[in-house]
């Protein structure tokens, strides 16, 4: 008698709704404390007074929710396909260099050599602009950049890399080998990207000036909904058949290719989204710190990243997020503390995670909520 097979149909899984109540009302208290609260406390509170929240915090947490969206980018191509790239950096800088280049152009004739071009373009005697900054002076065309950029390059390398099969430790070589070729070809003059300087002493953004308490809050708010906006994009995407089929491919890759599935389609399609995200990260970030050079793609930066995701708890959305407040936050406290302790903190505190909390900061509340 000859076996057959059965056919392998997916399971039905009733939609639950993106989020629950709770989890609803968390979003809500997010967006207020973001959008009013912080708002009121930096602008309207005295700034004697002990409620005043100071421009230096709200410079910090606008970085870290920066750093959050790369987080939570991470966590859909590691936390829920069981990708680790290495090179998620290069993303960030490529979304970074295309608000910059605008912002740049904004300056006018108003930098050192009263010119209307970049001062490093002038001291490196150059007479015209290069190629690629052929639409820097439009802030439409430039955001269009900020998608496009690190969204075509993760489309042709993750194509290549996901049709060849690569997987493992030797995606992630490859990835930060990306990454490093990148960022030396930033660092040389002739690109046009300012060397290793990169792109700084930004004045005005959309015809207003870039140092206002008003437009940095504009800025802060306005990071602060992306980032609300991109986890509620990445829960519904987690939620849905595509994202229960990168959970499969995470888990078993040539299962689900047998099922008749083609995992190099949502391989590469989350991996293209995971890089926006990122690019619109830079891109939030520049105007808030004020400078991007080639050190944002450094690999130390991209390794970065993937701390944030781990420590914070990869594959639940919300533990990158936490992760990268975390990091980020006790980076700022030893640097200015004990600034020679910082990287043997960080080292140890990865390390622990590994060994101790493999599902992270997260996870661990998860384990005690249960056990109480």
């Amino acid at each position: 008698m000859s076996a057959v097979m059965p056919t392998v149909a997916p399971v039905a899984v009733p939609y639950r709704g993106l989020l629950t109540g709770k989890s609803w009302s968390a979003v809500f208290g997010a967006t207020v404390i973001v959008s009013v609260l912080v708002p009121v406390l930096n602008l309207l509170v005295p700034a004697g007074s002990a409620f005043h929240l100071s421009d230096y915090a709200v410079q910090l947490i606008g970085k870290i929710m920066c750093y959050a969206i790369c987080a939570l980018a991470m966590d859909l191509i590691w936390g829920y396909t069981g990708i680790l790239s290495l090179g998620h950096g290069v993303f960030f800088a490529l979304g970074g260099y295309a608000m910059g280049m605008y912002l740049m152009r904004q300056i006018g004739s108003d930098g050192q050599y009263r010119l209307p071009m970049p001062d490093f373009m002038v001291f490196l005697n150059w007479k015209e602009f290069p190629w690629a900054w052929g639409v820097s002076d439009s802030f439409v065309a430039q955001m269009l950049l900020v998608v496009l950029v690190p969204g075509l390059l993760a489309l042709v390398f993750g194509f290549f890399a996901f049709r060849s099969r690569i997987k493992g430790v030797y995606f992630s070589i490859i990835t930060q080998a990306m990454t490093f070729a990148t960022m030396l070809l930033f660092f040389r003059n002739e690109t046009g990207f300012g060397g290793n300087n990169g792109f700084t002493d930004f004045k005005r953004i959309l015809e207003h000036p870039i140092a206002t308490p008003s437009m940095r809050m504009t800025l802060f708010v306005i990071t602060g909904c992306t980032l609300i906006g991109f986890f509620l994009l990445a829960r519904w995407l987690v939620g849905s058949k595509f994202g229960r089929v990168l959970q499969a491919i995470r888990d078993a890759e040539t299962r689900v290719m047998f099922t008749g599935y083609d995992p190099l389609k949502y391989k590469l399609t989350i991996w293209v989204i995971s890089a926006v995200m990122c690019g619109i990260a830079g891109a939030l970030y520049v105007p808030q710190v004020g400078i991007i050079n080639p050190g944002e793609m450094s690999p130390a930066a991209s390794i970065e990243i993937a701390i944030w995701a781990a420590v914070g708890g990869r594959g639940t959305l919300i533990g990158p997020i936490v992760g990268a407040f975390f990091v980020n936050g006790a980076k700022s406290w030893f640097t200015q503390a004990f600034p020679e302790f910082w990287l043997y903190f960080l080292g140890a505190l990865f390390i622990a995670v590994t060994l101790f909390l493999p599902n992270g900061i997260v996870g661990l509340l998860r384990r005690k909520k249960e056990g109480s």
